[in-house]
């Protein structure tokens, strides 16, 4: 894969399913795919069946498919004029598609009540005079840069890639989608003093469950409770009290919630795993995995006497059951694999025995899984999973039509820290015997994780000559919750050992060259970059620092989670905080470094950047600034595509430049 090879990114959204694919039924997906002629992203919405995905709706920005039901509708979101996304209902069987709702800021995901006649959506509402709404009492619709001022007066008053928050809450809206003659709702049924998410219907119809700030947001707060909205007044109550945070919840016809969550008890914020929690009957909430060994994420489905839900575990995410009787939380190895292996389930839906799942693999960003829940095996290695048929092939472009044919093969790693702990991971490997030069990228997160899944960086490293090694130290998801919460108060000490001690496994290897070795990285990975650069740059050539945390006092002030991010990770005594700051060693600094940052980046304001390289500047490091004009925190993974390519292009001219394949004389 080359750096203009992104239009062959095709990666398909959760599925929605009715039947079984293979035999007379079907799964609809959204396929993104980068367009570098608009410099924007195209979605489609494509059947899927035995047969392979035809594309389905005419729209080039359809997207969030969702089936109703009883198999008959497909509600959907279609981009606007104005480029919002809207409420859209078309019939399965044939038919034109009906746009219901016309919300001032675009619509969220659909959600079906259970007898199809409605559809529930979360909106922004904005405050009279913002972003294109008209002066109360007037027609004037001032300019962004007109508005009024902002009277902020809380801390969590913005969100990196949404912006302000408090000018614009989030209510619900239900949509009755039975009358064709209706006008467009533009309205929202809640008023709450917050904003609320991730809906869904109670078996009834009567009612919906959202997530909302506990005590409705009435001060700033961590937590997450689960509220019931009545489907006809709007009125809002208690439904249930969690511990901590809430993903998201369904509810089942004996009145149990189940949920995805996690506690915050002692004021744990950070390298905190999800579970599966259950509530009935407005009882308090119980947990039914272990916190020491299951990271949940997604959405839990009822099925039978269980509950699937995805489960993160040592780079790969898998679909597990766990019984609905549970008496005590579950760990990791008592919960049978539904769909495993080395894949990384995006997301997945169930209809009656069929499973169908979208998930990543090595070889491809993602495609549509199908399997029947009624079958297990007994395999050795795999307990209780059995083979999917993968319905599509996403990937195939990239195999067939990218300038570099072919994906680049990963193999595994495990090293040993100096402590004795084990560090996982991978190499990305070019073609050829090497011995290769070698790029060592590190994630970010820190509570996050490196996968088998295919990675568009470390595959345009590796199809341009590099062994790239990627991994998870300790601070990362999916491998429990002592490895995720090793690195509070010791950011840059054994993170720092595993960053490492995985690079020298990979550099036992004959075929990558140990004297040849550059480090990249961003966000947490920015921060570990910067920080290894200046305490271990003897090991490498030169840096890589993109939208890195460089200066945790600033970061506490100007990051849209800094307000608590800092305090939870490295604490709030400012000398700790210039301790564990990289740029309090960028004088130590003496390999070539970049810094890179995007202008509009809100969880790592840019000031970060720019303060790291003037104090390498003044230290007199050959150091450059790459700055991306209105792009934020995700420029990597979902920026316009033409800066996304640039970037990639700025990355390799920067390592030809101090880490060229062939060796110079």
């Amino acid at each position: 894969m080359l750096a203009n090879d992104i239009p062959h990114l095709h990666v398909p959204s959760s599925p929605t399913v009715s039947g079984d694919p293979r035999s007379g039924g079907a799964a609809f997906v959204a396929v993104s795919r980068p367009d570098l002629e608009q410099d924007a992203y195209r979605s489609t919405i494509e059947r899927v069946t035995g047969d392979g995905a035809v594309r389905w709706t005419a729209g080039d920005h359809d997207s969030s498919p969702v089936l109703s039901p009883d198999g008959r509708w497909l509600a959907f979101l279609r981009n606007d004029e104005k480029d919002r996304p809207q409420l859209a209902v078309a019939p399965v069987d044939g038919g034109e598609a009906r746009v219901v709702t016309a919300l001032p800021l675009g619509t969220g995901t659909p959600v079906w009540s259970p007898d199809s006649t409605r559809v529930a959506v979360t909106a922004r509402f904005p405050e009279p005079g913002r972003y294109g709404s008209a002066v109360s009492g007037t027609d004037r619709r001032p300019a962004p840069n007109a508005e009024a001022p902002r009277l902020i007066t809380r801390l969590d008053f913005h969100v990196n890639g949404t912006g302000y928050l408090l000018d614009k809450p989030q209510q619900l809206v239900v949509v009755d989608v039975t009358d064709r003659d209706a006008p467009l709702v533009d309205s929202a049924l809640t008023s709450a003093p917050c904003s609320v998410s991730a809906p869904v219907w109670y078996p009834d119809g009567s009612a919906l469950l959202v997530v909302a700030p506990r005590d409705l947001g009435a001060r700033e707060t961590h937590d997450d409770d689960l509220y019931r909205v009545d489907a006809a007044e709007g009125t809002i109550t208690l439904a249930v009290r969690t511990e901590g945070s809430v993903s998201s919840a369904t509810a089942t016809p004996d009145g149990t919630v189940y949920y995805t969550g996690a506690s915050h008890l002692e004021g744990r914020l950070v390298g905190e795993p999800e579970g599966l929690w259950a509530a009935a009957h407005g009882s308090d909430p119980v947990r039914l995995t272990a916190r020491e060994t299951v990271d949940v994420t997604g959405t839990p489905v009822v099925h039978g006497d269980d509950v699937l839900i995805a489960v993160l575990d040592r780079g790969t995410v898998g679909i597990r059951r766990v019984p609905t009787g549970t008496a005590a939380p579950l760990q990791l190895d008592e919960l049978p694999t539904v769909l495993g292996g080395h894949v990384v389930v995006s997301g997945f839906d169930v209809d009656g025995d069929v499973l169908v799942a979208t998930a990543g693999t090595p070889a491809s960003p993602g495609e549509v899984h199908v399997l029947d829940l009624t079958e297990r095996n007994d395999g050795s290695t795999n307990p209780g999973a059995q083979p999917a048929t993968v319905l599509t092939d996403y990937a195939a472009p990239l195999r067939t039509d990218a300038a570099v044919p072919g994906v680049r093969r990963i193999e595994e790693l495990t090293g040993t820290s100096p402590d004795g702990a084990p560090v996982h991971g991978w190499v990305v490997l070019p073609e050829g015997e090497g011995p290769h030069p070698v790029l060592r990228v590190v994630h970010g997160g820190p509570f996050g994780q490196d996968t088998w899944a295919f990675f568009d960086e470390a595959q345009v490293y590796a199809s341009a000559g590099y062994a790239v090694v990627i991994g998870n130290p300790r601070g990362s998801g999916g491998y429990g919750l002592e490895h995720g919460r090793a690195v509070i108060g010791a950011m840059g000490t054994v993170d720092v050992d595993d960053v490492l001690a995985l690079l020298d496994a990979a550099l036992e290897r004959p075929d990558l060259d140990a004297t040849r070795v550059g480090i990249m990285g961003g966000s947490y990975g920015g921060f570990m970059t910067s920080w290894v650069a200046a305490h271990h740059g003897e090991r490498f050539v030169a840096a890589w620092s993109e939208r890195a945390v460089n200066a945790w006092d600033s970061f506490a002030g100007s990051s849209d989670i800094g307000w608590f991010f800092a305090d939870a990770y490295v604490g709030a005594d400012p000398e700790e905080q210039r301790r564990r700051s990289p740029l309090s060693y960028a004088h130590q600094v003496t390999i070539p470094f970049m810094v890179a940052h995007s202008e509009e980046d809100w969880r790592c304001p840019i000031e970060q950047g720019q303060r790291q390289f003037v104090a390498l500047k003044r230290a007199g490091v050959d150091a450059s600034f790459l700055v991306f004009p209105g792009e934020g925190h995700e420029l990597s993974r979902a920026g316009r595509p033409q800066h996304r390519v640039q970037r990639f292009e700025h990355v390799l001219t920067w390592w030809a430049k101090h880490l060229p394949v062939t060796p110079v004389a």
